[in-house]
């Protein structure tokens, strides 16, 4: 595997690719990568003849109180782990290549509206910072195709927005969330957590699965479901950020006339803020 941290290089090694006429998958991350990561490359060698990865740490998607000076930075493990994977190149850009001034002075890239809702409703500019890193970095690797995890659903749903609206010729490919055995899903926030607390997360995903059943048998009383899905949330010391239940085609608030669904939670426990979703139609 070549590692790179140059743009003129990455952009040399993806121009002799194109000159051979090799179909090219990217995966961006922010390191510290774990099964559900290698599934992302996993798929990208299914669709294309070369696969990009990039690490890096994204400040412009971290809060005032968020955990960006305590990010775990893994990078010998994750290149080993990726050259295991085969991946043809690793991209490890520093702050100042990314974002050549402060960031309150940086361009940036904005979605509106569905930006702000769910996760975006507490966390300020979160997902400007994710549009913005995601299309500077799309414009550095101009990949064929580009794989990102299904567990963050919101996120998923605005970069497609996004490359739909900006007309990018990328085709974006949501891969199914890696679960550990007890259903929780892998994250890399998992590593602030004990074992047993990782036992007591599993709470959310088990939560969505009640919730997919009740409304898959005909009921539409949300707010009771809601409230029995936090009520079985916190007993497991858990404390709810938010339960949403969207339209899966829009992010709108689902209504009785919805059909394709999503519901979304996000919980803290200890120092982590978890997210989860399921997807389902009636």
């Amino acid at each position: 595997m070549k590692t790179v941290t140059q743009i003129n290089d990455l952009r040399a090694t993806i121009n002799q690719w194109r000159k051979a006429g090799q179909k090219i998958a990217f995966v961006p991350t922010m390191g510290n990568l774990h099964d559900g990561h290698l599934s992302l490359v996993d798929d990208a060698f299914m669709r294309a003849d070369k696969v990009v990865v990039s690490i890096f740490v994204n400040p412009m998607q971290f809060g005032a109180n968020e955990d960006l000076d305590n990010y775990p930075k893994t990078l010998a493990a994750d290149s080993a782990a990726l050259t295991e994977r085969g991946v043809n190149l690793l991209y490890t850009p520093a702050v100042k290549d990314i974002y050549p001034r402060p960031l309150k002075e940086q361009t940036y890239v904005d979605i509106p509206k569905i930006s702000n809702i769910i996760c975006g409703e507490t966390r300020l500019n979160h997902f400007r910072g994710v549009t913005t890193v995601v299309t500077k970095l799309f414009n550095l690797v101009q990949p064929d195709i580009a794989c990102f995890g299904q567990k963050d659903f919101q996120q998923l749903f605005l970069i497609k927005r996004m490359v739909e609206d900006l007309s990018m010729p990328i085709q974006i490919i949501g891969v199914p969330t890696v679960r550990e055995k007890s259903g929780l899903a892998m994250s890399s926030r998992n590593g602030y957590l004990t074992p047993e607390e990782k036992q007591l997360a599993s709470v959310l995903y088990s939560s969505l699965k009640y919730a997919k059943q009740y409304i898959q048998q005909g009921h539409k009383d949300y707010k009771h479901i809601k409230q029995a899905m936090q009520a079985n949330i916190e007993q497991a010391d858990l404390r709810t950020d938010y339960i949403e239940f969207r339209d899966a085609n829009t992010l709108a608030e689902a209504t009785q006339d919805t059909t394709n669904f999503v519901v979304l939670v996000a919980a803290f426990i200890a120092s982590a803020r978890l997210i989860d979703n399921i997807e389902f139609s009636i």
